[in-house]
């Protein structure tokens, strides 16, 4: 029930700064089911694609209602958390899955995966599936997944003699930034714009590796510890130092682009990045790229783990056609349909272990397929970090008030990017809002 309450509670603040997610179905007819999506390229193929769905289902029509990430959760988080039924299928991910279905928001989807022939919920990847159950069940289904890796430049590292091992640590980063930064060419590439999603991604991977935690195990702060402090210290003034212009405003975006225009050494980041890089149409970098396992300290196995999947609402009235369609968008069959039709470049990447043994993906993705395979495979969200603490997640804690928490301490951990307060200043302020969060755990019964 407190699980419900927090959620509940985020969920009203999100209604009244996102606006209501609108009433009824947008125009649905009876036979029409509504999927509210995050609008980025695989999911765009996958809205290209469903006339195939539809031919293949004639008395099934779909309705896209395609979102940017931020809008994409307030309006979906909001119509959820209400039971306003307005969305037949919902785009979520490993952070909302399990808090959602212990509300009892989501339908059960192994339920209908066991009475789907051919579905095999097993051939997902043991992590993802997971990170996406409850109680053994799992309540959406992955369309991809991703980790984090390091992404370097072979042909600079080869001209300046250094090389990179396949399990680099921080150090080693730090010292191949300081030798390759030049007037022309930044060290490395790290995120450094605010938000839960954006700075503390890459950020928390390296506050678990050095030893750090948001929480003890009695749900007391620990954002002003020395593990916390030197983590943060260095991957500030790594950035600061070696890193991007205007790294304060730097997301995914901004240093997708600065990499795969050939301005980078490096970069730290997320799996799936590889669909920028690897692309003649979006990179200069093509066939010139190294990956490499995420950077450690203490913690081996340091990537993230993270997953946009589809999920259905108990809220919806259109429960198996809903089904009907996120098997049809999940399933191997699609996997081999986008890598037929669009390239297999194109494949959703970190779903099913399957899709690694197809010899078309295979030779497509040599270069960083075994690499992302195994990242996602080691990342353990149970155990994040050193010492054991009383949340999941790796790059986000998987509680209600993270949505709030980790925009307000990344705030923080981004004015100290741009020089505009000491790290200790901001770990500080930062401690002071987990303590509040803190404090309702260790007072719930």
């Amino acid at each position: 029930m407190k699980l419900v309450q927090r959620f509940c509670a985020a969920a009203a603040g999100v209604m009244l700064t996102a606006g209501c997610a609108g009433a009824g179905t947008f125009g649905a007819t009876e036979n029409t089911v509504t999927i509210a999506m995050v609008s980025n390229s695989q999911m765009t193929d996958a809205r290209d694609l469903s006339d195939r769905f539809e031919a293949e289902n004639p008395g099934i029509k779909l309705r896209f209602i395609t979102l940017s990430e931020n809008q994409a959760r307030a309006k979906i988080t909001a119509s959820t958390a209400m039971g306003g039924g307005e969305f037949d299928v919902v785009m979520i991910s490993n952070y909302e899955t399990p808090q959602w279905a212990a509300n009892g928001w989501l339908v059960n989807l192994s339920e209908y995966a066991r009475q789907t022939p051919g579905y095999d919920e097993e051939d997902f990847i043991p992590s993802l599936r997971e990170s996406l159950s409850y109680e053994g069940d799992m309540y959406s289904v992955p369309f991809y997944g991703e980790s984090s890796f390091l992404m370097y430049r072979k042909d600079l590292f080869d001209r300046a003699g250094i090389t990179m091992p396949r399990n680099p640590t921080w150090q080693q980063v730090a010292d191949a930034a300081a030798k390759l930064d030049t007037p022309d060419m930044v060290g490395i590439c790290l995120r450094g714009k605010p938000g839960w999603g954006e700075v503390l991604a890459p950020l928390n991977t390296v506050i678990n590796t050095f030893g750090g935690r948001w929480y003890d195990m009695e749900w007391k702060a620990q954002l002003n510890s020395p593990e916390v402090a030197d983590a943060v210290n260095f991957y500030v003034n790594l950035v600061r130092e070696h890193g991007e212009p205007g790294a304060a405003t730097a997301g995914f975006q901004e240093c997708a682009t600065q990499f795969a225009q050939g301005r980078a050494a490096m970069w730290y980041d997320a799996t799936s990045a590889v669909s920028v890089l690897e692309d003649p149409a979006s990179s200069n970098v093509v066939g010139k790229v190294g990956y490499a396992m995420a950077p450690v300290v203490e913690k081996e196995n340091s990537g993230w783990l993270y997953t946009w999947s589809l999920g259905i609402p108990k809220s919806s009235d259109k429960k198996d056609a809903a089904w009907k369609f996120i098997s049809w968008m999940t399933d191997k069959d699609y996997i081999r349909l986008v890598g037929e039709e669009l390239g297999w470049a194109r494949v959703p990447p970190g779903s099913r272990l399957s899709t690694y043994q197809i010899p078309e993906y295979k030779e497509a993705s040599k270069a960083f397929g075994q690499v992302t395979l195994e990242s996602i495979e080691n990342a353990d969200p149970l155990k994040p970090t050193v010492d054991p603490v009383p949340y999941t997640g790796i790059q986000f804690l998987a509680i209600p008030e993270f949505q709030d928490l980790g925009t307000r301490v990344s705030q923080q951990i981004s004015a100290a990017v741009a020089g505009q307060k000491s790290v200790a200043d901001a770990l500080e302020q930062s401690q002071q809002y987990a303590e509040v969060v803190g404090r309702t755990y260790r007072e719930t019964p």
